[in-house]
């Protein structure tokens, strides 16, 4: 791999005490005209301080930066192709992995997914085991990876789990943002040690590195130093030290190369703050397997994960808490207790409303039971039809509700900033769905044909009431249950109109969802 003059650089704005507050735009270089070139079997160690450029210059170098660059990025002497992305492994300095998933699964999902599909899924699995065995992971195999509040294996085997999955694709270009970071200096050798069997065995591996052991420094074949985005040296590790001397950068005590270096590198340059990248993934023409392929995968490897989160055991008592304390408060009801009746609705239409959850199976479990608790306590209709209908409009209550959380989630992308979006919401369409408040102003009243409340609200009703049913109202007296005030609001006709709204909402803001993501470049391996 060859890189030649490689620059880069972003529009920033800045704010200045300009007329109307404008706003002044002005280009920033963040890469400074870097070249450099690594044969099959070396290894190449971009050393710099915070914010000099590594991360930006390894991200170009692998294909997924996006933006202003300019240069010449070349592989066996040609132009760095689309396809040739699918063949270099890529490890970001976080581990992007599945807490509740062991090793063995984690690199059989990843091969099942990644490798072409002219493989069978025993040659696939094989290919997992061979990695394991070659990254020595075997002591750990049947482990789950672990995360913060799960305890897993270490974050040195974690990161050659990572490094692993790219081994996978038998990559002959492997790029590594800062895979030591945050580990001792003895796991921190073993992972060097293993990129060097990695690179000697023909393979070419270029990685970031911000402070290594002077045992890690001579390591590496050669070395990209980096100050404030310009090249200060690169060539080989063993001449660093000399060439330094030579131009009077003699280090006065014997050191860490490595300390010297970054030492020298902060002093010849003046350091920005750092600049994080926005990596834009750009899409192949052709896929190593088919969509329904990859979906399959993806699909089994979510049921997996999720499964410990959806059926968390606090998750569970909860729900069956509060199905049995609503059953009892409700216990054995007739239509008598009419107003109670339509105050049940609103609970076991909104109950689940905030609980985005994923992968559709497991969401509509702990739904199904608590409706199926709640409903036969509760004395609603005891017929057959009645409770199938009442269990379909909740649980499609859910999937429309899911499906704005998602939205949510993808535009904001900020936790915080979701919760408070979301809370608001759900309670505006709580309010506006019918129930709560009945006459409401006729400037705010658009709200409730976007209220996924009032819908699933309607349909619910629709499954205990007819439209010519009555209810005792006093003493000796009868009255039409759709004249009740609640009901009235909602009505119990239209409840095709229900129907198809909230198929609109459901599929809709999936799709809002979606593009947002397309939008900021996500892209989920």
């Amino acid at each position: 791999m060859q890189f030649e003059d490689v620059v880069y650089h972003i529009k920033t704005e800045k704010a200045g005490f300009l007329k109307n507050n404008a706003v002044s735009t002005e280009e920033k270089l963040i890469l400074k005209g870097i070249s450099g070139v690594v044969l099959p079997g070396e290894m190449l160690a971009m050393m710099g301080p915070s914010g000099s450029g590594k991360t930006t210059l390894l991200t170009a170098l692998g294909g997924r930066l996006g933006g202003h660059l300019g240069g010449t990025i070349a592989y066996n002497g040609k132009p760095f192709p689309n396809t040739m992305k699918r063949n270099t492994g890529f490890v970001t300095q976080d581990d992007v992995l599945y807490p509740h998933l062991t090793v063995t699964d984690t690199l059989v999902y990843t091969a099942l997914l990644r490798l072409p599909k002219t493989l069978t899924t025993q040659e696939k699995v094989q290919k997992a085991e061979a990695v394991i065995n070659q990254l020595g992971l075997s002591r750990c195999r049947d482990s789950i990876i672990g995360g913060p509040l799960l305890r897993g294996i270490s974050g040195g085997e974690r990161k050659r789990v990572s490094i692993g999955q790219e081994m996978l694709i038998n990559p002959s270009l492997l790029f590594l943002d800062e895979p030591t970071s945050g580990l001792d200096s003895t796991t921190a050798q073993r992972i060097v040690s293993t990129l060097r069997e990695l690179a000697n065995g023909g393979r070419t591996v270029v990685m970031t590195i911000h402070q290594p052991s002077s045992r890690l420094f001579y390591m590496f074949h050669k070395v990209l130093l980096l100050s404030d985005g310009n090249p200060i040296y690169f060539g080989k590790c063993s001449d660093a030290l000399d060439y330094f001397s030579n131009v009077g950068f003699a280090p006065p005590v014997t050191m860490n190369p490595a300390d010297f270096l970054l030492d020298l590198a902060n002093e010849l340059g003046t350091i920005d703050n750092q600049v994080s990248d926005s990596t834009e993934d750009k899409q192949f023409k052709r896929w190593s397997n088919t969509w329904w392929r990859q979906f399959s995968v993806l699909f089994r490897r979510g049921l997996r994960e999720r499964k410990h989160e959806i059926f968390a055991v606090h998750k569970i008592v909860q729900v069956l808490i509060v199905a049995i304390v609503s059953g009892l408060l409700w216990w054995q009801s007739d239509i008598r207790d009419l107003q109670d009746q339509v105050f049940r609705h609103v609970c076991l239409s909104s109950f689940f409303m905030t609980l985005i959850l994923g992968d559709l199976p497991m969401v509509l479990v702990l739904p199904t039971t608590y409706f199926i608790i709640t409903y036969w306590m509760a004395g609603l209709k005891a017929t057959a039809s009645a409770f199938l209908l009442g269990l379909l409009a909740n649980l499609y209550n859910v999937l429309s509700s899911q499906g704005l959380g998602l939205a949510i989630g993808a535009v904001v992308m900020d936790q915080k900033s979701v919760s408070v979006l979301g809370s608001v919401i759900v309670l505006v369409f709580q309010l506006a769905g019918g129930y709560y408040v009945q006459n409401v102003p006729i400037f705010i009243r658009w709200i409730k044909y976007i209220s996924i409340n009032q819908y699933a609200f309607k349909l619910l009703l629709g499954t205990q009431y007819k439209v010519g049913e009555t209810y005792t109202c006093g003493t000796n007296n009868t009255c039409l249950v759709k004249e009740f005030p609640t009901i009235k609001t909602a009505g119990l006709d239209g409840q095709l109109v229900a129907v198809i709204a909230l198929a609109v909402m459901l599929v809709g803001y999936r799709m809002i969802a979606y593009l947002a993501l397309m939008r900021i470049g996500v892209t989920k391996k």
